[in-house]
This record gives C-alpha cells, sequence and structure tokens, in this order.
C-alpha cells in the first residue's frame, strides 16, 4: 500500500490537471479515495445511491455533491465523504485533482483524489447510500475498461466501465477511467470529452 501511495503522489504531482470554465454549471466535487480492504488489496470507493433521492437514485456514484457558498473542492468532497460514507479524512489527506467533469445536468464536477488508509471503517448514511464498495484498482485493468458505445443523440463516444457485475456509466465512469490513467500508470489521458447515457441528462 505504502509503494500505491508513492506512485500516486509522483502521477498526481506531475499531472498537469485541465480545470473548465463553470459557464452557468453549479460546482460540485467527487471524493475519490484510494484505500486498503479487509485482505490488503489497494481499492477505491464506489458507491451505490439511494433508491429514496430526487436526482440520480440509484446510480453508481463517488461520494460527492453540490459545494456551498465558498467551499473548496477539497473541503467539499471531505464533508461529503464523512456525510454519505462516515469517512473523516483531514485535507492533507487530499493527494491531488482530476480534471474538470461538465455534466448534462448541470454541474461542473472536480474530483479530488484522497488517501484513506488500510481498511478504515465505513458507516454509510441510509439517506443518502444504498450500498458501498471497496473496488479493486486492478478491476480497473480489465480489458474491457473503458467500453464506448454510440447513440443517436450525440457526437460523443459514451464511456461505460464494467465493474461489480454491471456497466458504470458518466460521469463516474470517466473519473473512475482517469484514476486508472493518471494515478495509476501515469498517463495524461483526458476524460471531458466523453458523453453520458441520455437517461442520466436530466
Amino acid at each position: 500500500m505504502e509503494a500505491l501511495l508513492a506512485r500516486a503522489r509522483a502521477h498526481l504531482d506531475g499531472f498537469e490537471r485541465r480545470a473548465l470554465p463553470a459557464e452557468g454549471r453549479r460546482p460540485a466535487a467527487v471524493a475519490v479515495v484510494l484505500l486498503g480492504d479487509d485482505v490488503g488489496r489497494a481499492c477505491f470507493l464506489l458507491t451505490r445511491r439511494a433508491a429514496g433521492l430526487r436526482q440520480h437514485a440509484r446510480q453508481w456514484a463517488l461520494p460527492g455533491g453540490r459545494l456551498e457558498p465558498g467551499e473548496s473542492a477539497v473541503d467539499g468532497a471531505r464533508r461529503e465523504l464523512s456525510e454519505e460514507v462516515g469517512l473523516a479524512l483531514d485535507a492533507d489527506a487530499a493527494l491531488g485533482l482530476l480534471d474538470d467533469y461538465p455534466t448534462r445536468s448541470g454541474f461542473l464536477i472536480t474530483p479530488v483524489v484522497f488517501w484513506g488508509g488500510l481498511d478504515p471503517v465505513l458507516a454509510p448514511n441510509p439517506d443518502e447510500v444504498a450500498s458501498v464498495h471497496r473496488v479493486p484498482l486492478d478491476d480497473l485493468d480489465h480489458p474491457d475498461v473503458p467500453r464506448l458505445v454510440t447513440i443517436p443523440e450525440s457526437d460523443r463516444p459514451v464511456i461505460q466501465v464494467p465493474l461489480l457485475s454491471t456497466l458504470v456509466h458518466a460521469p463516474t465512469a470517466a473519473v473512475v477511467y482517469q484514476l486508472r490513467e493518471v494515478v495509476m500508470h501515469g498517463r495524461p489521458t483526458r476524460v471531458d470529452h466523453f458523453e453520458q447515457p441520455v437517461w442520466a441528462w436530466g
């Protein structure tokens, strides 16, 4: 795990992230948490949103949400992480930022990569999270990651990432793919051009 932490730091330190103008979108942040599981595998956190949420119910997501006025992406991601899964991290647990991702639903998401440690205790908030999963980073190196499909509604490729016996869609899929490319392998791959499925546009 120490080798993963050192590699992640080095790759993020050398990454020139792309910040995008808001252009009317609401600023938001998500927490991309690197951590160990109970058998010592290197993982990241992924949640399934609660069924009762007004927006994007039951979708696969990274912990996160809209920023409060004057709140930084790091602080907003930390707050959402604590509120959603009960994981409280200090600001110095943030390793760096990935590229901004503009969503069809009107948000500009800033992904913040955190170091969560070895098998931390999680306490999901049932009002927001149906389930929380430690997904092995090795699963992102499968030959099927990513899948790109076309839709008649857009000339941009729709990105999908097969995980947990299902498909994860953008924006989460785009961020997770950039996690693999930048943090794991040190490749400055861009993802803001990837499209979301039509059902996620609202």
